[in-house]
């Protein structure tokens, strides 16, 4: 299998080959604990971000890539909450990756370029994207590479100034010297003992004032981390390796505050993130391993404001989400707390993303193609992390309550100042306007519909743990169709044979004629069962039709499917469960 073969294998199933990100550190004193705020549709498969405020506006935006349908960069703007526009893309010309943020024409403005690969034509190609500084770009120009270019970053490698972007390929590395008006020069290849390199990391390893480079190797049998010394003018020396398990990024800071750069590589099928602490010669000491599930990405933020590095980690599956690593200060970590968001993560990015100077986490979902965002909450701790669904509710009633609970992680008294339900919900809390330290209470959420479709509110929790209120997001259909019952058991049926048939009832609830578009059977065993129905066309308002259901196994055991029903009263597809068991 060849390189751009394996490395797409890589990126569409279980890995991202993909370089090193190093967050700059916030100072508000937080106990990194962490909500999701909000959950936004982009582009299908996203993998790729980088964060930046692309727009002047003072709120962070995120540029985000894919290239499962086609090849984008894709821009979202940021509400200054949490939230995130709708996604504008960019199209590129080839498979672009994660993205790289620099000025690179000193206009002030922000510019993206993105390493672009070609499975079938061979093509390779650096893309750079001026910005227009009120969040849209220019149309990319590509710079060609030699090989397959995986990744790219931007630093000044020549001390000259001028931004200049770095590559890597399968068994070299490219540095393109920047111009200094948007353009680069040709790139100049340097050669790297890895048969493949998988992931980069840059900083200053020697104290020599040059720029120096780690490359690791994830698919030999001699899995390591490269180290390459900069000569100052955009060219490395090899210096030495060290021994990893199938390291797939790195993230380079001073994790021990000793004045040297240090390595945290996130190790995929290991399953760990490593940490190799510098010498400061441009040599590291023996790793160390932090266990996690699947990482495909680590970034080094201070999320608890002591002014210690910690770690965050994006775990691509058993389960997918981000581990943070909290530091101890001597470049040792506590163990990893889970937050489970998303599915099949690659990247984790890392910003204030609602302005209270606390960094939080963005998590592009490349199995359910949207964005993540989590919240920094301080000594804020609420179970679930994520947005309450209230799924389907009849028009003009009251949804069942659901609960989410409120910690005080913190040393002292939490006080609430409000305290407010947004949209068709209503809530209330045991909170009161304090809660101790350890101490926990509960905020009660419902949902009202007055009219069919989709509605979406917040609660909003203005307390002495951030500058900014903490969120927690609200969604719900309203809809005037009910399924009566819910779900149909029919037993125990020799195989091959037909059983009674048994009824489930639609009511429209509505003041107009309900438009039913089909009636199926869907779910895990759709071939057991079937239906037929008085329900597709017109069911006039208040009025009610039934789909009748009979069972036939085809195979011995438990047996399950749902009938399925599309129409035009909000919350659609309604379903009712099946289940059975052939004998």
């Amino acid at each position: 299998m060849n390189y751009v073969h394996r490395l797409l294998l890589n990126r569409i199933r279980l890995s991202a080959a993909l370089c090193a990100l190093c967050a700059a550190s916030f100072s508000a004193q937080a106990a990194a604990q962490f909500e999701t705020r909000s959950i936004t549709p982009t582009v299908p498969g996203p993998y790729g971000a980088a964060v930046g405020d692309f727009n002047h506006d003072g709120n962070l935006d995120l540029a985000v890539t894919t290239c499962i349908v086609s090849n984008e960069v894709t821009i979202m703007l940021g509400n200054g909450d949490g939230t995130f526009r709708p996604p504008v893309s960019y199209p590129v010309s080839d498979c672009p990756s994660a993205p790289a943020v620099g000025d690179f024409n000193g206009d002030g403005n922000l510019d993206l370029a993105v390493a672009l690969y070609r499975q079938a034509t061979g093509s390779s190609n650096i893309a750079v994207l001026l910005g227009n500084g009120d969040g849209t770009f220019q149309p990319p120009v590509n710079y060609p590479m030699p090989q397959f270019p995986c990744c790219v970053e931007v630093r000044d490698f020549n001390n000259d100034g001028k931004p200049d972007l770095i590559a890597f390929e399968p068994n070299s590395i490219s540095v393109l010297l920047g111009n200094g008006d948007g353009t680069f020069q040709e790139p100049a290849i340097i050669t790297v003992p890895p048969a493949q390199i998988s992931a980069m990391g840059i900083g200053d390893f020697n104290h020599d004032g040059k720029l120096d480079v780690a490359a690791t190797e994830q698919f030999g049998s001699q899995s390591s981390v490269q180290i390459l010394l900069g000569n100052g003018d955009g060219t490395f020396a090899y210096f030495g390796s060290y021994p990893l398990s199938d390291p797939v990024a790195i993230a380079v800071a001073d994790l021990n505050h000793d004045g040297n750069v240090d390595l945290a590589v996130a190790n995929n099928a290991s399953g760990n993130i490593s940490v190799l602490l510098g010498n400061g010669d441009g040599s590291f000491q023996t790793a160390v391993d932090y266990p996690t599930s699947f990482p495909l990405w680590a970034v080094v933020a201070d999320f608890n404001g002591d002014g210690i590095p910690d770690l965050v980690a994006a775990n691509f599956d058993f389960s997918s989400g981000a581990t943070v690593f909290l530091g101890n200060g001597d470049g040792t970590f506590q163990p990893g707390v889970f937050y489970p968001v998303g599915g099949s993560n690659r990247f984790v990015a890392v910003g204030d993303f609602n302005g209270d100077h606390k960094p939080d986490l963005a998590i592009p979902s490349y199995l359910y193609d949207n964005v993540w965002v989590l919240l920094n909450t301080g000594v804020v701790s609420f179970s679930p992390i994520v947005p309450l669904d209230f799924q389907a509710q009849l028009v003009g009633t009251t949804s069942t309550p659901q609960i989410v609970t409120l910690t005080n992680t913190g040393a002292t008294t939490l006080t609430i100042s409000s305290m407010k339900a947004r949209g068709q919900f209503a809530m209330n809390s045991t909170c009161g306007t304090s809660v101790a330290p350890g101490a926990n209470c509960t905020i009660s959420a419902t949902f009202s519909p007055g009219s069919q479709g989709l509605k979406t509110g917040t609660i909003s929790i203005s307390d002495s743990a951030s500058t900014k209120p903490q969120v927690i997001e609200l969604t719900g259909s309203g809809t005037v169709v009910t399924l009566s019952p819910t779900s149909l058991t029919f037993g125990s049926q020799k195989v091959g044979t037909k059983s009674p048939p048994q009824q489930v009832q639609l009511t429209n609830h509505g003041n107009a004629p309900l438009t039913v578009s089909s009636v199926k059977i869907v779910g895990k065993d759709p071939g057991d069962f079937s239906q037929t129905n008085t329900c597709v066309g017109q069911v006039a308002a208040g009025a009610s039709c039934t789909i009748t259901v009979t069972f036939k196994p085809i195979k011995k055991g438990s047996r399950s499917a749902s009938v399925s029903v599309s129409d035009s009263g909000g919350a659609s597809p309604q379903q009712a469960a099946l289940s059975g068991t052939g004998t």
